[in-house]
């Protein structure tokens, strides 16, 4: 089985001192992602030479007066996928560039192993939205079975299954602290829905009830 090559990522924001943090995060944090550009401006990202690349961490709030949405199509064109950030999360906003394109949305103070999540996730073609955004998008939708990504599903499903928390890392790839943060995660998003899930008798009932685990008779 041949390993599969690191993924290609550009860093797009114009605030240098977060860019080179940001730099320096990811680069210790994970041996199968490649930085290979980190830039100020959007011209800048497309004239680069090792442009395109596999995924993009694009900053919300470049202050260029080119629309997300105008940026978005561009990056879909060129097979390029799009995780945006920003500081803060304001829901309408982020609603309108995951209508857009955008696979991914997390605001600036996630953990450096969520945003390596994030970058794979997206590589993969799948959505991950930061935690804290979520809920401000779901903050009215109280009663339902809240939006889990496909991560936190395959977490909620394992650890419900039975798992302890190092197993169910183990066979997700991913250390345990991020197993344990995805936990938490899940946990908050079905607190703001209205049920508790915090013991794992109470999680595993609610996986089984919102089709996430199937419970073997």
């Amino acid at each position: 089985m041949t390993e599969a090559p690191p993924i290609r990522i550009a860093i797009v924001d114009d605030h240098k001192m977060l860019l080179g943090a940001l730099t320096e995060w990811i680069r210790n944090a994970a041996d199968d992602i490649r930085m290979v550009a980190a830039v100020a401006s959007w011209p800048e990202l497309l004239t680069h030479p090792e442009f395109p690349v596999d995924v993009v961490l694009l900053d919300l709030d470049l202050k260029d007066n080119i629309p997300v949405s105008l940026k978005l199509s561009t990056l879909k064109t060129t097979g390029v996928r799009t995780v945006l950030m920003r500081t803060y999360s304001e829901p309408a906003v982020v609603r309108e560039a995951i209508a857009a394109g955008a696979l991914g949305y997390l605001v600036k103070s996630e953990d450096a192993e969520m945003i390596v999540e994030a970058i794979r996730a997206a590589r993969k073609g799948e959505s991950f939205i930061s935690a804290e955004l979520d809920l401000a998008l779901n903050s009215g939708e109280v009663g339902g079975a809240p939006k889990l990504s496909a991560q936190e599903r395959r977490v909620m499903a394992l650890y419900g299954a039975g798992e302890p928390v190092k197993a169910v890392a183990f066979q997700l790839g991913i250390s345990d602290e991020t197993a344990k943060s995805y936990l938490k995660r899940i946990r908050e998003k079905y607190r703001v829905a209205g049920y508790d899930v915090g013991t794992k008798v109470a999680l595993r009932k609610r996986a089984i009830q919102d089709g996430i685990l199937l419970q073997n008779d």
